[in-house]
């Protein structure tokens, strides 16, 4: 289908929103009241982990879930262990937000924007029943230090005589990060498992058993390859394996309605590469339609990442995060099209694909070129990188924000 068709379906079909900041009237929000009144688990992506507006706008978007449309559980892409201090936090616990969020261990999380929506959180519970409060739940693998302590604390009183063995051996190696320790006999993975055991054995209060399943969550990720001939036990394979099981296993059992945060690569609900299956595949398998993915793309201006030299993982993956200046992304791009579309923030629902014409249907089968930037970026090329999507199989939701900022580091 020509540009100006495929323009002037993107202009008719999206609706404008009037900001990104939390605290303003939910009027150009009620469309979603529609679009989601069967979807159990909503996912807010992100194409940078780094962008100021996309944060701000998804806290928007959790206040109108929550106090709109009955949600209450955040479930992010942050530490499941140390998320259990703000999810105590937010329910009125100890602390203070700044600290609570800062020890999730992630760079990304530590900024001024999350720190404001926690504190949200936090004062919307405060009048509310237990059953009313909001959650929030961790299900990273990743940045297990809390579980750490948790358990090291146990066998301090219960069981000394296998202190010295897990600090020399699990404590030592499980919290190195993604692909850190490779190892196709997952040795470590086994280790974590025997003590799991051995605390179930010997009745282990629930958070020490917690805990346990914890490390061998992490210990799966470290222990998996980076790169390998089966895409699928790549480190990445199993992290997103392991975070949508995370998912389920909170949603299991109860009826709760709740917000995914996570990256667009993570939430899409298929991949190009069948062999690298992203978190959001396994959602949609296991909760159908229940489930809707929203892709957040930017246009011009800048966000936070770390540099590393072109190629793969090459560099200091723990420098400075620095920012990092974007171009609109020009008319080849998706973020091209949406902009000379609809030169302001606004919101797609991909659902609508069903009823729109064939040209239509027929240019969205086609793969998209998108920006997407994790946690890091190379050199000068990063620029110029794009990704392909299949918006309607990888999506359900799309919002385009315009003009783009750093986050806000604490």
């Amino acid at each position: 289908m020509s540009e100006p068709g495929v323009r002037q379906w993107l202009e008719q079909t999206a609706w404008p929103l009037t900001g990104v900041e939390a605290g303003s009237s939910y009027d150009d929000l009620e469309p979603l009241r529609e679009v989601l009144a069967d979807v159990r688990l909503v996912g807010l992506g992100e194409s940078t982990h780094g962008t100021r507006e996309f944060f701000q706008l998804k806290h928007r978007l959790l206040e109108f879930l929550v106090t709109e449309l009955g949600y209450r559980a955040l479930v992010m892409e942050a530490s499941e262990s140390a998320a259990l201090a703000v999810d105590a936090y937010v329910q009125g616990g100890p602390g203070d937000a700044p600290t609570v969020v800062s020890d999730l261990g992630f760079w990304t999380w530590r900024t001024e924007e999350i720190v404001a929506m926690v504190q949200w959180m936090r004062k919307y519970n405060a009048d509310k029943p237990v059953d009313e409060q909001i959650r929030f739940i961790g299900v990273d693998p990743q940045k297990c230090s809390a579980a750490l302590r948790v358990i090291r604390t146990y066998l301090e009183l219960s069981a000394p005589e296998r202190l010295e063995l897990f600090d020399e051996g699990i404590a030592a190696e499980v919290d190195a990060g993604p692909g850190a320790k490779p190892d196709p006999k997952r040795a470590l993975v086994r280790e974590c498992e025997a003590l799991a055991g051995f605390l179930a054995k010997h009745d282990a209060p629930d958070d020490v058993l917690v805990a346990a399943e914890q490390l061998v969550r992490a210990a799966d990720v470290v222990c998996a390859s980076k790169e390998h001939k089966d895409a699928g036990a790549t480190t990445f394979a199993v992290r997103d394996r392991a975070m949508a099981d995370a998912v389920s296993a909170f949603l299991h059992g109860n009826e709760i309605k709740a917000v995914l945060w996570a990256h667009n690569g993570h939430l899409a609900a298929c991949r190009q590469s069948p062999e690298l299956r992203p978190m959001g595949q396994y959602l949609r398998e296991r909760y159908g339609s229940a489930y809707y993915a929203v892709a957040l793309l930017g246009g011009s201006g800048a966000f936070r990442a770390r540099r590393i030299w072109p190629g793969p993982w090459q560099g200091d993956l723990d420098g400075p995060v620095e920012v990092n200046k974007l171009e609109r992304g020009g008319f080849s791009s998706l973020e091209g099209l949406l902009e000379a579309a609809n030169p302001r923030d606004h919101f797609l629902d991909l659902r609508i694909v069903a009823e729109a014409p064939a040209e239509i249907k027929n240019w969205l089968e086609e793969p998209q070129m998108f920006r997407s930037f994790g946690a890091f970026v190379q050199r000068w090329t990063y620029k110029y990188q794009f990704a392909p999507t299949l918006l309607p199989k990888e999506y359900d939701g799309l919002a385009y924000v315009t003009t783009t900022s750093p986050s806000r580091p604490l």
